[in-house]
C-alpha cells in the first residue's frame, strides 16, 4: 500500500474530463496537448497513465516528450492483455495523470472492475486526472443513444462521476467535418467507413450526439457556478430563465425536443416537456399515439428535461397557466399544419398563448405533416 502524506489525503485530487459526441472529435489529441503545454509552461509534473490511439498517427504524435507508465500485463484466458498499471501510477505520484478510454471494462483480475473506478483511487490518493469519454457512454443518456444510433453501448459511466468532475471540457466539430475525418481513414479504416456513415455518423444521430454534449457540458458550468456562489456566501445569480417544449403526439415532436434541450444547454437552465391530455380525448385510447408520447417523453427526460403531464379540457389554459407559475422565459410550438380555416373555427393554442402570455420569447419549429387518422389534431 502506497503511503501518503497528510498533505496528500486531506486535498483529493483534480478532475478534467474531455467529453466529445462521437469517436474521433478530437478529445485525446486535444488532452495531450495540453499535457505538453501544461508541462513546459508551467512545469507540471505529468505523466500518461494509459492512452488509447486507435491507429491514428496524428494522436499518437502528441505524446512527445510525456513520460510513459508502462502497462500492466494481466494473462486471461491463455492470452496476455495490457491494462493501466494503478499501482505504478500511485507509486510514482505525479501531479497529474492522463487516462483515457473512461468507461472501458478492465480485464478480469484487475485491481477494479471498471477504469472510472481507478481514476476515483488516483483522485483520492491527491493526483490530479485528465480523462476523456464520449456522450454516448453516460449512463442516463444511454437509452437515447441506442434508439437513435441503433446500436447498443455496453460500457457506461455513472452521471455521479461526471459531477465529480472539476472542469468538462467539450471537444466540438461540426457533422460534416468528423464525417469528412471518417471517409479520409482517420479514425477507422477504410472497410469500416460506409458502414459507419450509415449508422452512428448519420448526420442525424451525430447532431443529437452534439446537442447531448453541449447540454451536459452547460449543465456543468452552471452547477459549479451555483456551488461556487454557495461556497463562499455570494449572492445566488438571478432568477433563471427557463424553458418550456409543448409535446404533441404528432409525428416529428422530436424536433421540438432537440431544439428545447439545445436552448437550454445554451442558456445553462432547466427545461420542462409538457404533455396536456383532455380527459375525454379520444386520442389517449388509440395504442400508437400513446405509444408515441411515451417514446417522446422518454427521450425528452433523455435529454435532461423535466416531463410534465397535465390534464385539462382546455389545452391552451392549461399552457397557460402552467407557464405562468413557473416563470417560463423561452416556450417550443411545433407548427401547427391544420388550414386557415380549421384555426379560424376552432382557434390555435400557440394563437391563445401568444395573446395571453407576455415577455415570454416563443420559437415555432416546422414538423412534418401528420398521418390521417390523426389530422387535424392540435
Amino acid at each position: 500500500m502506497v503511503e501518503m502524506t497528510p498533505e496528500q489525503q486531506q486535498e483529493p485530487g483534480k478532475l478534467r474530463i474531455y467529453i466529445g459526441a462521437a469517436p474521433g472529435v478530437g478529445k485525446t489529441f486535444q488532452m495531450l496537448n495540453d499535457a505538453y503545454l501544461m508541462k513546459h509552461q508551467q512545469g507540471v509534473d505529468i505523466v500518461i497513465g494509459l492512452v488509447d490511439f486507435h491507429g491514428r498517427k496524428e494522436t499518437a504524435d502528441q505524446v512527445r516528450d510525456l513520460e510513459v507508465i508502462p502497462r500492466r500485463v494481466i494473462p486471461y484466458q491463455n492470452v496476455k492483455l495490457e491494462e493501466m498499471d494503478l499501482d505504478a501510477i500511485l507509486a510514482r505520484h505525479p501531479n497529474t495523470a492522463i487516462v483515457d478510454e473512461l468507461a472501458h471494462s478492465n480485464v478480469p483480475g484487475s485491481k477494479n472492475r471498471k477504469r472510472y473506478e481507478d481514476v476515483l483511487e488516483l483522485l483520492d490518493a491527491g493526483i490530479n486526472v485528465m480523462t476523456a469519454v464520449n456522450i454516448q457512454h453516460i449512463e442516463t443518456l444511454n437509452d437515447a443513444v441506442n434508439r437513435s444510433a441503433n446500436t447498443v453501448i455496453r460500457e457506461t459511466v455513472p452521471d455521479s462521476f461526471l459531477k465529480r468532475a472539476d472542469e468538462v471540457v467539450n471537444v466540438d466539430i461540426t457533422v460534416d467535418e468528423l464525417r469528412g475525418r471518417l471517409r479520409a481513414g482517420k479514425i477507422y479504416a477504410a472497410e469500416k467507413v460506409e458502414q459507419s456513415l450509415a449508422n452512428f455518423f448519420r448526420k442525424g444521430n451525430l447532431n443529437m450526439l452534439r446537442e447531448l454534449s453541449l447540454r451536459v457540458t452547460a449543465e456543468q458550468v452552471s452547477n459549479r457556478a451555483a456551488e461556487y456562489r454557495r461556497i463562499q456566501g455570494l449572492e445566488q445569480a438571478p432568477i433563471p430563465e427557463k424553458v418550456m417544449v409543448c409535446l404533441s403526439t404528432r409525428p416529428g415532436t422530436e424536433r421540438l425536443l432537440r431544439v428545447g434541450a439545445r436552448i437550454a444547454g445554451r442558456l445553462a437552465t432547466n427545461w420542462y416537456a409538457v404533455y396536456v391530455t383532455k380527459p375525454d380525448s379520444k386520442e389517449a385510447q388509440d395504442p400508437e399515439v400513446r405509444e408515441r408520447i411515451q417514446e417522446y417523453m422518454r427521450m425528452a427526460r433523455d435529454l435532461g428535461a423535466q416531463v410534465v403531464s397535465l390534464t385539462d379540457n382546455n389545452v391552451s389554459d392549461a399552457l397557460i397557466r402552467f407557464a405562468q407559475q413557473e416563470n417560463i422565459s423561452h416556450v417550443v410550438f411545433g407548427q401547427s399544419v391544420r388550414s386557415r380555416w380549421d384555426i379560424l373555427l376552432r382557434g390555435s393554442v400557440l394563437n391563445r398563448f401568444l395573446s395571453e402570455v407576455r415577455d415570454v420569447t416563443v420559437q415555432v419549429v416546422p414538423m412534418h405533416k401528420v398521418e390521417r387518422k390523426v389530422a387535424g389534431r392540435e
